[in-house]
């Protein structure tokens, strides 16, 4: 019998939250981060969020602004560790809490 496959992770969400990492450990908010890499505050929220699916362009201006190399933004395990965390502490779909 084979194992059934976990289904892979939204490479584009894990993206934006290691970007967020990244800005956060500068001490930027969005829309500083958007001020200098000269792009849309906007278009930069929605990276963040996993709803931009960037070009190889805007991931080297973001590594440029940021001072990191561009393979950093690439590198998911802080991401994947923050969304391990997320699921852990988010309530049961359906359920109120008081």
């Amino acid at each position: 019998m084979h194992k059934a496959k976990a289904p892979p992770p939204d490479v584009l969400l894990l993206f934006g939250i290691h970007l967020s990492i990244l800005r956060k450990r500068r001490g930027w908010s969005q829309e500083q981060l958007a001020l200098e890499s000269e792009l849309a505050r906007s278009y930069v929220g929605g990276i963040e969020r996993g709803k931009r699916n960037l070009s190889l362009r805007n991931i080297i201006r973001l590594a440029d602004t940021l001072q990191v190399p561009a393979s950093e933004l690439l590198n998911f395990s802080r991401a994947i560790e923050e969304t391990d965390k997320r699921e852990t502490v988010e309530k049961p779909k359906g359920k109120r809490i008081k």
